[in-house]
């Protein structure tokens, strides 16, 4: 938000900079009260600072200061604090203020540090269980026009209100530590190692335990298994230290021992053997992918469930988070977290199924080239697929089209789809062309979509773009499904041509963690309640 000069002084009265004990009260000297900033959400246009570098400052100040209070809340409290459905946890100054900023777009206008600072002090000072918290939705609850703040309530009152239910809490998202194996090693693999060690808070909810890889031809294997984790060409580098421990074969990312198990099968690992127990296997390889191959898994001492990060065949569920989860069932040994354009596709169709209805439509994909495809021409199996992948736009064939009617039977036989692999190495696009079962237009279709991405329950599915200069790469990091690009839609009467953009790795990681943690029964309060 933009403030007038009395709001400046808030970062002096905060404190910022001064030592802090758990509860966050300053140590020395002691916390001077805080009056509630006079400010209204949503309906009023603030006045803008007389002096932008000294406003950006102040927050910059507070942003710095929330980061060690998220942070012991994460890792002693096992609570995640959330912007709107953003994680708070391990960002950055500039990523938190860039988090508030993107409030601007949910609610039509600003939040700023100013407001949510003393939401977050607030919280730290209770005695609260785990849970996810959704800082910003709290602190706009609380400064809506004629609601608590302008009621004479405080900050502190408000939100012992609001999290009453999660004080003095014992429950925990699980009874004990899941332990969890990832059954290959490539790209799916290494980003969603990165995702467990970053969602490892506490320890005790899930453990990324071991990886299982082939002994590669290197005698240095440990130490290029752990330089590939480190180094990305696309995601950027590991954010932590990892250090190759050679004597135990382990790697040790952020402080967790992640054992490197050497095997040519699943056949041929006792996980008991190295401390591990009822473990959930996640298979990155996609070499089985029906409920016999996957099944090998299931045999190995020590596991007990596993989930395919590619299509399943046969009866494997095959599970887009956010759509058909809830057909998970604690007796459920092997499922599928489906595939990328999969993911990426059926939260937009079921959005638009339930505003508009769609009667058929075609789905089109431009596709970042995978390592399936040749570097420079050779043998391939598949038709098109041996020409290089790094010169070449390749018509393919994708199974996201048939594979939609297992997550959405609705829509069974009413999609087809086709794929072009182009030279880029990530982030895809799924056009779709859809027949709507009423009259509408590109203003209504982008607005029941905005309302989707910001407001619905698809909120971590879906995310939404007005931006007409945005292009691919913009989206790499993507922890949603899709990024739906308004400024690109096309509608004509009940013709809708819609552009949808993934991250068809981290993106699809992200979703492969979320059916992850379902699968394993992780069931964090959240807050505010619905």
């Amino acid at each position: 938000m933009n403030h007038d000069n009395s709001a400046h002084s808030q970062a002096q009265l905060l404190g910022v900079g001064r030592p802090r004990d758990w509860n966050d009260n300053f140590v020395q000297p002691s916390l001077v009260p805080i009056a509630p900033v006079q400010l209204k959400v949503s309906t009023v246009n603030r006045p803008k600072p007389d002096d932008y570098f000294k406003d950006w400052k102040e927050r910059e100040a507070l942003a710095e200061a929330m980061i060690p209070m998220i942070g012991r809340l994460n890792r002693e409290k096992n609570i995640g604090i959330y912007m709107y459905g953003r994680s708070l946890v391990n960002r950055s100054v500039i990523d938190i203020m860039k988090s508030h900023r993107f409030v601007r777009q949910v609610e039509s206008n600003e939040l700023s540090e100013f407001e949510s600072f003393p939401i977050l002090e607030a919280v730290c000072a209770m005695n609260l269980g785990p849970a996810h918290i959704d800082l910003g939705k709290i602190t706009v609850a609380y400064m809506k026009e004629g609601g608590p703040m302008e009621q004479g309530v405080s900050a502190a009152d408000f939100v012992a209100q609001e999290l009453s239910g999660l004080v003095g809490s014992n429950e925990k998202p699980l009874p004990e530590s899941q332990d969890v194996v990832l059954y290959g090693f490539g790209r799916i693999g290494r980003l969603v190692a990165r995702l467990l060690v970053e969602k490892a808070g506490s320890g005790d909810v899930m453990r990324l335990r071991a990886i299982v890889v082939r002994k590669g031809k290197s005698p240095n294997d440990l130490v290029k298994r752990a330089s590939l984790l480190r180094r990305d060409s696309v995601h950027g580098s590991f954010k932590g230290t990892i250090r190759v421990d050679e004597e135990n074969e382990s790697l040790v990312l952020n402080g967790n021992e992640v054992k490197v198990i050497y095997a040519n099968s699943p056949s041929e690992v006792d996980y008991t053997e190295y401390g591990i127990n009822n473990a959930i296997i996640v298979d990155n390889t996609g070499v089985w992918r029906d409920e016999d191959g996957l099944g090998q898994h299931i045999a190995c001492n020590g596991a007990s469930k596993v989930i395919l990060t590619a299509p399943g065949k046969g009866n494997i569920k095959n599970i887009v988070y956010g759509i058909n989860n809830g057909d998970i069932k604690p007796e459920d040994k092997i499922l599928s977290a489906a595939s990328c354009t999969t993911n990426a596709i059926v939260p937009v169709l079921k959005s638009m199924m339930d505003g508009f209805g769609v009667k058929h439509g075609h789905v089109e994909t431009v596709h970042a080239y995978t390592n399936d495809q040749n570097l420079i021409d050779n043998y391939h199996k598949g038709d098109r697929r041996g020409r290089s992948a790094a010169l070449n736009m390749v018509i393919t064939e994708t199974g996201a089209a048939k594979a939609v009617a297992k997550a959405l039977p609705e829509l069974a036989g009413k999609l087809t789809g086709n794929a072009i692999r182009v030279p880029t190495p990530n982030v895809s696009m799924a056009i779709l062309n859809l027949q709507l079962e009423k009259e509408t237009t590109a203003e209504e279709v982008n607005a029941h979509m905005r309302e989707a991405a910001l407001h619905s329950r698809l909120q971590q599915q879906i995310d939404y773009t007005n931006s007409p200069e945005v292009v691919s790469t913009d989206f790499v990091g993507s922890r949603h499904a899709s990024v739906f690009d308004s400024e690109a839609t096309i509608v004509d009467g009940k013709s809708a041509v819609l552009y949808c953009w993934y991250d068809n790795e981290f993106g699809y990681s992200c979703q492969v963690l979320r059916c992850l943690e379902d699968m394993a029964g992780v069931n964090y309060n959240m807050y505010p309640k619905a």
